[in-house]
């Protein structure tokens, strides 16, 4: 997300490179396959890998703000990548940051940090971002009891009244994947306001953003389903330090988990199945 929503925040991945050992990467340098055995990891300690993430850190990205357990997407994608780079899960240590403070420039104390941080050129004028894990897709916001309640393909939802907030790509896609007219609002807190009375059927948001708001923003809140996949979106990337020289061997870790299909599992089973948010029928 261009900023980090309180709490909650799937599902599109990323098309990823094929990997034999490091990745090359828009943000990273290309090393040599060797360079990225464990043992010449320039970790912030030695033999072990420091992930950091937010305090607190919420469902369904941390489940019970308990990131060891490794429940919840975030807490999954961060085993998933340490055990690719060769460390078992009693070789991770924890540590919080703030959002801002990960984002500016300077010394790191974690190998790498994810709290839903959107891949940008500004950003990357500070930090380094691996390759991306998540590309948030379009989702629609409802109540229980309402018209589209229960509905799971576009087919079903051609007659309902859908808002978007002006010059947005949620706007775009009412219009183009669902085929209906959107009701438009000049911003997204207009368009929770009409949904809360009842105005419209349904608010289409990114999917991070419609977790937060039918959890709670939107009395008895719902997330009807996530759109299909059109291949863009707001790309989320592992953060570490300005030109980090494990960068190229985190986006190789992630591009890997990407193509042996771990991450489209991780992915289906805490930000569509388990999460409430399934992708609707075309």
């Amino acid at each position: 997300m261009k900023k980090r929503f309180g709490i909650f925040a799937v599902v599109v991945i990323a098309t990823a490179l094929t990997l034999t050992g490091c990745a090359k990467s828009d943000s990273a340098t290309t090393d040599s396959a060797a360079s990225c055995a464990k043992a010449d990891l320039a970790t912030v300690t030695s033999g072990k890998l420091t992930i950091a993430t937010g305090e607190p850190a919420y469902y369904p990205w941390i489940i019970d703000d308990k990131p060891e357990t490794g429940n919840g997407f975030e807490g999954a994608v961060a085993y998933a990548v340490a055990k690719q780079l060769g460390f078992t899960n009693d070789e991770v240590v924890w540590v919080r940051t703030t959002f801002d403070s990960a984002v500016t420039p300077g010394e790191k104390n974690f190998d790498f940090n994810l709290q839903q941080f959107s891949i940008t050129d500004e950003r990357k004028t500070a930090v380094d971002f691996s390759s991306p894990y998540y590309t948030a897709p379009q989702a629609i916001v409802s109540f229980k009891g309402s018209k589209i309640d229960g509905k799971t393909s576009l087919v079903d939802l051609k007659s309902a009244k859908l808002g978007a907030a002006v010059g947005t790509t949620s706007l775009d896609a009412i219009s183009n994947q669902i085929g209906s007219k959107p009701q438009v609002f000049n911003d997204n807190a207009a368009g929770v306001s009409a949904l809360k009375n009842k105005q419209i059927d349904g608010l289409v948001v990114d999917l991070p953003t419609a977790f937060y708001l039918s959890g709670v923003e939107v009395p008895n809140g719902i997330i009807v389903g996530q759109l299909p996949s059109t291949g863009t979106g707001d790309q989320f990337g592992l953060l570490l330090a300005k030109d980090s020289k494990l960068t190229s061997c985190v986006s190789g870790a992630v591009d890997a988990i990407t193509t042996d299909g771990t991450l489209a599992a991780i992915t289906d089973k805490w930000l569509a199945t388990d999460a409430g948010a399934p992708v609707l029928k075309p």
